[in-house]
C-alpha cells in the first residue's frame, strides 16, 4: 500500500451479525446508512461491519484531513484490526468500490473476496463531467437545484416517481449537508485508475452493475468482468446508480450468494 499523508482518522461503524465478515463501503457524499435496506438481510447469516469512511458520517475528520485513497485504506485496515476482523468479504458503492478494490491490490491477504456495486477500474470522462456538473449546480443555482440534479443522476426515473418520500427527504437534508469532504475525496477520486494492475488482482470478486445507471457507465460492469480473471458479474435492468436503495432484497441476495460461493458452503 502506497505511504498514507496523514494521521489516522478513526472510524465509526456499525456491527451486527454473526458469522464470515462482510464490511461495507460508501461512496463520495454517503455514509453507512446507504446500506441499511441491505446490512439487515445480510446480517441474518454473517457479521455485517457498515463503515462510516473519514469527513463522512459519524466520522468526523479534522479540517486538515486528506483524502488520498492511502489515507483512507489506512483508516479502515485501523478499524478491522481493531475489531479483530480476519480476511474480510469486502463490498463497495461507487467510489467505495473503487477503494475495495484498491485494498484488495494492496492487502490481497486481508480480503477473503471483493464485490463492486456501480464501481470502475478507472474514473472517466463521463464520470468527471458528472461531478462537475454537481459542483456547478451547487454553485450556480443552490442546494435544492443540486438535490433535484442528484435524484435525476443517481436515481431510475420510475423508481424516485414511486418514491416520493424520499425524494422530499433528500431536498429536505441537502442545503443542511457539509460537502466539504465528499469535494475533498472527489478530487482523488477524479485521478484515480488502476488499469495497470488490475488483471494481477487476486480475491475472488464479484461485479454488480445497474444497466441503467448516469453516473458510471454500464460499459465498466463489462470491462470490470473482462479484467478480473475468474470474476462474476451481475447486471440489474431498470436501476440507476444507487443499487443499495432502489434494490436491496436483490443486492443483498447477490451479495450473500457470492460470499457462501466463496466460503464454500450453500446459501441460506
Amino acid at each position: 500500500m502506497s505511504e498514507a499523508s496523514a494521521a489516522v482518522v478513526p472510524l465509526y461503524a456499525r456491527d451486527e451479525g454473526s458469522g464470515p465478515t462482510v464490511v461495507l463501503l460508501h461512496g463520495v457524499g454517503g455514509d453507512h446508512t446507504v446500506w441499511n435496506a441491505v446490512a439487515p438481510e445480510l446480517a441474518r447469516q454473517f457479521r455485517v461491519i457498515s463503515v462510516d469512511l473519514r469527513g463522512h458520517g459519524r466520522s468526523t475528520a479534522p479540517a486538515s484531513a486528506t483524502y488520498a485513497f492511502a489515507d483512507l485504506e489506512r483508516d479502515l485496515l485501523v478499524l478491522l484490526e481493531a475489531k479483530g476482523a480476519g480476511p474480510v468479504h469486502l463490498v463497495g458503492l461507487s467510489a467505495g468500490a473503487q477503494l475495495a478494490l484498491r485494498l484488495a491490490l494492496d492487502e490481497p491477504d486481508r480480503v477473503r473476496s471483493l464485490t463492486m456495486v456501480g464501481g470502475a477500474a478507472y474514473t472517466d470522462g463521463h464520470a468527471r463531467s458528472v461531478g462537475e456538473r454537481w459542483a456547478e449546480t451547487y454553485a450556480r443555482e443552490g442546494p435544492d437545484a443540486l438535490a433535484v440534479r442528484l435524484l435525476k443522476d443517481l436515481y431510475y426515473p420510475d423508481w424516485i416517481e414511486a418514491h416520493m418520500d424520499f425524494a422530499d427527504h433528500v431536498r429536505e437534508e441537502i442545503p443542511g449537508h457539509d460537502f466539504g469532504s465528499a469535494v475533498r475525496w472527489a478530487r482523488e477520486v477524479a485521478s484515480f485508475d488502476e488499469r495497470k494492475r488490475i488483471a494481477t488482482l487476486r480475491p475472488p470478486a464479484l461485479i454488480v452493475q445497474a444497466m441503467d445507471d448516469q453516473v458510471i457507465d454500464p460499459s465498466h460492469g463489462r470491462i470490470l468482468r473482462q479484467s478480473i480473471p475468474g470474476s462474476r458479474i451481475r447486471i440489474f435492468a431498470q436501476a440507476g446508480h444507487m443499487l443499495p436503495i432502489e434494490k436491496p432484497a436483490e443486492t443483498a441476495q447477490a451479495i450473500a450468494e457470492f460470499v457462501h460461493e466463496v466460503e464454500g458452503r450453500p446459501a441460506a
